[in-house]
């Protein structure tokens, strides 16, 4: 198998490599340093695996793994970790291949054969562990058969657009794969549904004005695509509590 090796640590890095050079059953084909770079190679080199480190600075492995499987052709993924038994215990309810720092021959041999595609429930669930709590800081775009990563501090609202979501950001438009529900249940500290097809970031709302339609949203800055959406009946009251808390 192909094997991608991602850590932040050069040592680490090394020690994996070492371990799976003298298995003829698997082949290194590159390493990165940090989630961003995982995924960049990955779209280049097309791994079988990718060992991945859970705590990088930026984009963490768990945020890493769940925007490759976005990709057309997921790889398989074992998590390299440190954290305690609390939180091992999500890799195993989730029947997840992992292994613990520092890495031992055997067990790493035991996770490759036990690597498989990583679904986003079981990432969802184990970045929800003790210690490991990781919240993703963009989301993921397919653009002209590229990944293209989305910050959530440059959105300013997602669309429900049939069975996709439209994010409309500082770069312009994208779809995704995600659900508004699933977004709204993720983000929910950063965006606050106003229709039952609209997220909002709740940062880039100005004020709310009432008109005879009903009451809009003003967004700061101009040309917000945003900027004058009527906000629904049944939300109006939750939208008034966020923006009076921000």
């Amino acid at each position: 198998m192909k094997v991608l090796i991602v850590d932040d640590e050069a040592p680490a890095r090394e020690r994996l490599r070492q371990l799976l050079e003298d298995d003829p059953l698997h082949s290194v084909v590159g390493e990165a340093r940090n989630g961003k770079e995982a995924l960049k190679a990955a779209s280049e080199l097309d791994p079988d695996v990718v060992l991945l480190d859970i705590r990088m600075p930026g984009l963490s492995g768990i945020e890493a793994a769940h925007h490759l499987n976005e990709f057309e052709n997921p790889p398989a993924v074992v998590f390299t970790t440190a954290f305690d038994e609390y939180a091992i215990e999500a890799f195993d309810a989730n029947a997840v291949g992992y292994v613990l720092k520092p890495v031992r021959r055997e067990r790493l041999q035991k996770a490759m054969q036990r690597a498989a595609r990583v679904s986003n429930r079981a990432i969802e669930d184990i970045a929800a562990a003790p210690g490991v709590e990781s919240t993703r800081t963009h989301v993921c775009a397919r653009h002209q058969g590229e990944l293209k990563l989305i910050p959530l501090l440059d959105i300013n609202c997602f669309h429900a657009d049939q069975k996709y979501v439209r994010v409309v950001h500082d770069g312009g438009e994208h779809l995704i794969d995600d659900s508004l529900k699933s977004l709204e249940t993720e983000f929910s500290g950063d965006f606050v549904r106003v229709h039952r097809s609209v997220l909002v970031s709740v940062a880039r709302i100005d004020s709310l004005q009432k008109t005879p339609e009903g009451t809009r949203i003003v967004m700061r800055g101009a040309e917000n695509p945003a900027d004058g959406l009527i906000i629904s009946r049944r939300h109006l009251a939750n939208v008034k509590k966020r923006i009076k808390g921000n």
